[in-house]
C-alpha cells in the first residue's frame, strides 16, 4: 500500500517552466532531460510496486537530513520483518565498469551510481 506518494521535484518543475519560456543552455537542457527521465523511471517503479500483494507500506520520495546533509530515498518498502531501500535509475544504453569507474559506451565517464 502506498503511504507516501511521489511528487515531481521542484527543480524539474522549474526547468520545465523555464524551458517553455526561453532557451536553456546545452548543460541545462541535458540536466532537465536527465531529471525528467529519472522521474519517469520512478513512476514506472511505482507502477511495479502497486502490484505487490504483500502486506507492506511503501514510502516514496523521502527527503531526509542526517548530520546537516540532505539525501533522498526514492522508495522505501516496509514489511513486518524487513525494510528495503530502492534507488531507482532509468539509464539506457550500454555501460561498463572499469578501474573503479563507471562509463557509458563508447567511453564517457558518468557518476558511479554504486557510490550513491
Amino acid at each position: 500500500m502506498h503511504y507516501k506518494f511521489r511528487n515531481k521535484a521542484a527543480e524539474l518543475l522549474l526547468l520545465k517552466s523555464l524551458r517553455t519560456r526561453m532557451s536553456l543552455s546545452d548543460k541545462e537542457e541535458q540536466h532537465y532531460l536527465n531529471l525528467k527521465k529519472g522521474y519517469e523511471g520512478e513512476i514506472l517503479f511505482d507502477l511495479w510496486t502497486n502490484k505487490l500483494e504483500s502486506d507492506c507500506y511503501i514510502l516514496n520520495d523521502l527527503l531526509l537530513k542526517l548530520n546537516n546533509t540532505l539525501f533522498q530515498i526514492d522508495s522505501l518498502v516496509i514489511f513486518s520483518e524487513c525494510i528495503y531501500i530502492f534507488e531507482v535509475k532509468n539509464y539506457e544504453g550500454d555501460y561498463f565498469y572499469e578501474s573503479d569507474r563507471f562509463y557509458k559506451k563508447p567511453k564517457r565517464e558518468i557518476t558511479n551510481p554504486l557510490n550513491q
